[in-house]
């Protein structure tokens, strides 16, 4: 039990202990070493203790609802991992694993309790941590709910764009095309019949202005949509990535169990081709 107290003096969070103090801690606490790919607790596991990490590297997993492993933290030095839990004595809600030769102090509630009634300002370093640790799944959740490229172009378009999109929806419909007939028609026919009171008489050069017109203001706005569609591709296509990406590293941590499990295996064939051959040979030399 307990560990050195130089140790603790290299931890931020209890960097301004004094020296009584950070002896009185470290008879206390426990320093535990990990080997790679060692769990230190998995999700639902009695949360009697939190970990600080001292040295290595720790990722903290839990399992959303599609039962596909996310990386909610990697603590840096000095910082707490499994900390809410122990507080509150409820089952780990994550699982920690070691993903490489890892040290870690080992924290029970008590020993926090005995360190704030030692040093009250502890708290707030403590209180500091978990807000970054909460800012940090705050920024995973919103990461994660990205999923719908259309409502992600919808929440940064501006108004100007979306006048250009209700545009371009309009001058590619049947309504358009039926009412653009339907008006040109009575246009030319009432110019037709007024003869020479006719405002616009054949060729109807005032239509013909006010068609090029038209066709001058529909260019660049059918270009604007196409750009905004464009944007849509490129954040589709990012999305699209990342959950390749996430499927490629699901598809690789199970080529990597799949790899230890034969491994394991042909480890437990040789035990047991070993242990008739060494039987029958017990066999021989009795006889």
């Amino acid at each position: 039990m307990g560990c050195n107290p130089e140790v603790l003096k290299h931890v931020p969070l209890f960097a301004l202990l004094d020296e009584e103090e950070t002896a009185v801690l470290a008879a206390q606490v426990e320093l535990k070493n990990f080997a790679p790919r060692q769990r230190i607790y998995k999700m639902g596991d009695p949360s009697g203790q939190a970990y600080v990490m001292v040295c290595g590297k720790v990722r903290v997993t839990t399992v959303d609802e599609d039962q596909q492993e996310v990386v909610v933290d990697e603590p840096a030095h000095g910082e707490f991992f499994g900390f809410a839990s122990m507080l509150e004595q409820t089952p780990h809600q994550t699982s920690a694993t070691a993903v490489e030769d890892t040290q870690c102090l080992e924290v029970s509630r008590g020993d926090i309790a005995t360190l704030l009634q030692r040093k009250p300002h502890a708290g707030m370093d403590m209180l500091t941590v978990l807000g970054r640790q909460f800012h940090a799944s705050q920024q995973l959740v919103r990461l994660r709910a990205m999923r719908n490229a259309n409502e992600v172009i919808e929440k940064k378009s501006t108004l100007p764009e979306r006048i250009a999109d209700s545009m371009v929806q309009f001058g590619g419909s049947w309504t358009f095309i039926i009412g653009f007939i339907v008006i040109s028609s009575i246009y030319t026919v009432i110019n037709i019949g007024l003869h020479k009171a006719a405002w616009d008489p054949y060729p109807f050069i005032l239509l013909n202005l006010i068609l090029s017109l038209l066709a001058a203001i529909q260019a660049p706005v059918i270009m604007m949509s196409q750009n905004r569609q464009d944007r849509k591709d490129r954040v589709r296509n990012e999305l699209d990535y990342a959950v390749n990406r996430r499927a490629e590293v699901e598809i690789q941590g199970l080529a990597r169990k799949l790899n230890l499990l034969g491994d394991q295996l042909g480890d437990l064939e040789d035990l047991l081709r070993g242990k008739p051959a060494g039987g029958a040979g017990g066999g021989q030399t009795k006889a």
